[in-house]
């Protein structure tokens, strides 16, 4: 005989949860209290939001749902906006929501709301638990659903007596997603399809990847000299040294890289959906012949014809990549010139107005932090920086939102840290994004979780001012922000913090942040006009 709250932890404990993230209510006690004595790494947040991102972030590293519990009503809606960016970024995440006792419910009881009505349209699945004999089954099939096919998140909604109640039930074995694989048709149709092509262009995106996979990827791009581009904010899919690398398809991106989408005469898109973002506005694919390599079959075809459609994850189509035999020397060199065209876009930052060379602070982190190093960022016009001039080596070293999801950096940031304490774990916000989940500083304070946080602060929100001053010139309404002192506000929470108010100040900065061995953040100041790399706010006005 166990309680619902206790059938429901033992069932996370089977299926491998090794920490999840809360914050704390009255709706799920039960579980709580079974927490206590589980072998669980417990984060309490300090806003539901926060908490979901933090799970959200857990999913991208690892590959296994990131588990979150919120409390009923409030705590849920709050909690709904890291559900949304699982949904976007086709990461597997199960939330955990308090509800109403079973008998209260319809009676507009004290913070009640309608689980499947609210989530129903941004969660794969969304369910309320009516049996705790039930749980086991429920919790099984979560996993599943959050994992296989397509990734996303999973809503289940728990009746606050279904928790206490006490009953007799085997628990369920635990959860191993499916692996969708290609067939060796479907191998030979598509090494007929790279034979025949001229101008390949493979891109990466999405989820279901492993290290060996990304490996393998990469292997095969130089064996057949084929160029190899990654989607928005999926830049640690593939080497940046790699010899085929053309670069990033995200906001901002290389021109060179855009008509090279254009003009290839086979577009391989492997886990990738080229959705908004990637494809410059659904600009970017046309004519091309299309191989559209995918774990969930509804989604090839969806948005572009392919010529071949293959239903399979990108890791077990990775590796089944190693059954082509050899590739006949190219008659052009394809790879080498489209690393080129990203190496001289990524290499010599331009200048930009004021003495807070950002792009010369990149290239110096770039250059002094090991490829181990783990980038999170959250949305806002600061991130194209960090995109343009970062490189990343190795898989699962960006976490980043495809969404755009403002306010993401700092509870990724802080996930990434806990879950990777001997990688170097360095967090970009902006100044409104950060102080959109800046409050789990003192998540990280607590938990002694020592990340580097770089607040970009150009006093604005950045972003929304650019679109503002392109569509309505001069006439800013809005968008500015007046900022508190940043490094003043770590050291309240009991963190390292510092100002930066030009480049040379920057690198000393750094380095006494990361000494510090406590959370720290470096509060850079960087002049209003810096709007972009290779603009300024007045060229935007001008329309230049």
């Amino acid at each position: 005989m166990r309680t619902g709250g206790q059938i429901l932890v033992d069932q996370l404990k089977r299926n491998g949860v090794e920490r999840l993230t809360c914050v704390p209510g009255e709706s799920y006690l039960a579980a709580l209290d079974a927490m206590y004595d589980a072998d669980i790494d417990v984060l309490i947040c300090r806003h539901e939001g926060g908490a979901a991102m933090m799970a959200e972030a857990y999913g991208k590293l690892t590959g296994r749902p990131g588990i979150c519990f919120v409390t009923r009503g409030p705590g849920a809606t709050n909690a709904a906006h890291g559900v949304h960016i699982a949904q976007h970024d086709s990461t597997p995440m199960i939330l955990f929501v308090g509800q109403v006792e079973r008998a209260f419910l319809g009676r507009g009881a004290f913070q009640e709301l309608d689980y499947v009505a609210a989530f129903g349209g941004i969660a794969k699945w969304v369910v309320e638990i009516s049996d705790p004999k039930r749980i086991p089954e429920i919790v099984a099939r979560a996993f599943r659903v959050a994992m296989q096919g397509r990734p996303g998140p999973v809503v289940i909604s728990l009746p606050e007596d279904i928790l206490t109640e006490g009953v007799e039930v085997a628990d369920a074995p635990p959860v191993e997603a499916v692996e969708a694989a290609p067939t060796r048709a479907d191998m030979g149709a598509f090494a007929q399809a790279v034979q025949a092509a001229a101008r390949p262009l493979m891109i990466l995106g999405g989820s279901r990847w492993t290290t060996e996979g990304c490996a393998a990827v990469a292997d095969f791009a130089a064996r057949y000299d084929i160029p190899v581009a990654t989607e928005f904010r999926r830049t640690a899919l593939f080497p940046a040294h790699h010899p085929c690398y053309a670069g990033d398809l995200g906001f901002g991106q290389n021109p060179a890289l855009s008509q090279r989408v254009k003009d290839a005469d086979l577009l391989i898109l492997l886990g990738a959906r080229m959705a908004e973002v990637p494809s410059n506005g659904y600009t970017l694919i046309g004519t091309q012949k299309l191989v559209h390599v995918f774990p969930q079959a509804e989604e090839i075809g969806r948005v572009y014809p392919p010529a071949l459609g293959i239903v399979s994850t990108p890791d077990q189509f990775a590796r089944a990549l190693s059954w082509l035999d050899e590739a006949p020397s190219p008659q052009i060199i394809r790879g080498a010139v489209a690393h080129q065209d990203w190496l001289k876009w990524t290499t010599t930052p331009l200048p930009i107005p004021g003495d807070f060379q950002y792009g010369e602070v990149m290239v110096w982190l770039r250059e002094h932090l090991p490829p181990e190093t783990i980038i999170t960022n959250g949305a806002g016009n600061y991130a194209i920086w960090v995109h343009r001039y970062w490189r990343h080596e190795r898989p699962f070293t960006q976490v980043a939102p495809t969404s755009g999801s403002v306010g993401y950096s700092v509870p990724a940031g802080i996930m990434a840290k806990r879950q990777c304490p001997d990688a170097p774990v360095v967090t970009f916000a902006g100044d409104g994004c950060f102080l959109m989940n800046g409050n789990e500083f003192a998540t990280a304070v607590q938990y002694d979780i020592p990340l580097i946080i770089i607040v970009i602060d150009n006093g604005m929100w950045g972003t929304i001012r650019m679109h503002q001053e392109r569509e309505y010139p001069h006439r800013p309404i809005g968008t500015e922000l007046k900022n508190p002192d940043f490094a003043a506000y770590a050291k309240a929470f009991g963190g390292h913090g510092e100002t930066v108010r030009t480049t040379a100040e920057f690198a000393p900065a750094f380095e006494r942040a990361r000494a510090s061995g406590k959370p720290a953040i470096l509060h850079c100041l960087i002049d209003p006009q810096a709007i972009t790399p290779a603009k300024t706010l007045d060229q935007v006005s001008r329309g230049e």
